[in-house]
């Protein structure tokens, strides 16, 4: 939460047969996309702040719902 309001990662969810379809994983790009960030800062804050990934073989993905948890436990202890 930023002030008292929640912050909200911006990825674009699709609509398929008028149900909105939001991404469980995210790639690299995405992630660079919604946090406003470069690849290297994004593998930093993987590599040395704890930004929590899933790996499928060489494949990396960032779970939405762990990215907004990250995010909101960063802004609670003041990061």
């Amino acid at each position: 939460m930023i002030g008292g309001v929640a912050v909200s990662v911006g990825v674009q969810a699709k609509v398929s047969d008028g149900i909105v379809v939001q991404p469980l994983l995210l790639t690299i790009p995405q992630v660079m996309k919604s946090l406003g960030l470069g690849r290297n800062k994004v593998y930093d804050l993987i590599q040395k702040e704890g930004l929590p990934v899933q790996r499928f073989g060489r494949a990396v993905r960032v779970s939405y719902v762990a990215l907004q948890q990250w995010l909101d436990q960063r802004q609670q202890s003041g990061l």
